[in-house]
């Protein structure tokens, strides 16, 4: 069955101090953002986009029902530098079958940032 669907390209998080965010990620990621204006800052992650949109209203929780997980080599070690960084636990590293490791933190802002480690996943498929 053809699909019209080319992949994930922008997995997106609202926060309340977008410069704040802006050097927060740049810290996390080791990079600068390739896009980087007052309504959107746009980073290059290995050919995928996190962005950043400022969320002008805040809501005192947030809802998690969608979580992104960024490929890493290593879970536990990524999981550890992101709450030394400031982020708060949400999901201890843990293997979930066949050698796949993922783990999860909230950012300053509240969003769930996954980590995963998938021997399986196949970037050309």
């Amino acid at each position: 069955m053809d699909t019209p669907f080319l992949g994930l390209r922008t997995a997106i998080y609202c926060v309340a101090d977008l410069e704040a965010a802006k050097a927060w990620y740049t810290k996390v990621l080791g990079i600068e953002p390739y896009f980087d204006e007052p309504f959107y800052v746009g980073f290059n992650v290995g050919s995928y986009e996190l962005g950043l949109q400022p969320e002008h209203t805040p809501p005192k929780e947030k809802a998690v029902s969608v979580a992104t997980y960024w490929g890493v080599e290593d879970v536990a070690a990524t999981h550890e530098r992101l709450i030394k960084l400031g982020a708060t636990p949400h999901e201890a590293p843990m293997e979930v079958g066949g050698g796949v490791i993922v783990a999860a933190v909230n950012d300053p802002w509240g969003n769930l940032f996954g980590m995963i480690f998938n021997p399986h996943f196949n970037l050309s498929s």
